[in-house]
């Protein structure tokens, strides 16, 4: 089941043209890895929109579902790094209890909470050690911000086994994420901003 006004099939299509119009960008721009680059994506210009955070559950639930069932996993939680993860797994986990089959969204800080636990983690009290969860990133460039948050969560004794993401920018983060010994999902590719890339 997916959200009244969005169906399946044009979903996919709908946030990209979301992605394309208001988050992809030309110009030089350092990125979060330090590199300089002539485009930029800034999803957050979409994730955090009404109607993106409805596409952008639907999508990525979807394409976390059909892991699950082709792998024969089950996934108890989303999240990852923040400040970019976070409006993708709270999309997800709405999404997920929408559908009947819910999963928890968590937040990786990047530094510890400065009081109280010291916690790099939120929203994983209810889990258990070695549940299976899924980090999630907006955009894939080196991979840093995806495996830092993969680091944290195993560090908590759970199971991460693949990154799911809106774009990779083919800079090096998909070789970088399976040198971990990761897989990366990715709903679309710099391909898909700049044709013939």
């Amino acid at each position: 089941m997916l959200m009244p006004g969005y169906p399946r099939e044009h979903a996919l299509e709908t946030l990209l043209q979301h992605l394309r119009e208001r988050a992809y960008r030309r110009g030089t721009v350092t990125l979060a890895s330090g590199k300089t680059s002539d485009f930029y994506i800034d999803c957050k210009q979409v994730t955090l929109s009404a109607e993106g955070h409805v596409l952008v559950g639907q999508c990525l639930w979807d394409r976390i579902r059909n892991h699950c069932s082709r792998t024969g996993r089950s996934v108890t939680a989303v999240g990852g790094l923040t400040l970019g993860a976070d409006p993708l797994a709270s999309a997800v986990a709405m999404t997920s209890a929408l559908t009947g089959a819910p999963v928890a969204a968590f937040i990786v800080r990047k530094e510890p909470k400065g009081h109280g636990t010291g916690a790099w983690l939120e929203g994983v009290s209810d889990l258990s050690e070695g549940d299976e969860l899924v980090v999630l990133e907006d955009v894939v460039t080196t991979g840093g911000s995806a495996l830092k948050a993969v680091e944290r969560v195993r560090a908590r004794g759970f199971v991460v086994r693949t990154v799911f993401a809106l774009v990779d920018r083919l800079d090096g983060g998909r070789e970088a994420i399976a040198d971990a010994g990761l897989e990366l999902d990715t709903l679309f590719t710099r391909n898909d901003f700049i044709p013939g890339s």
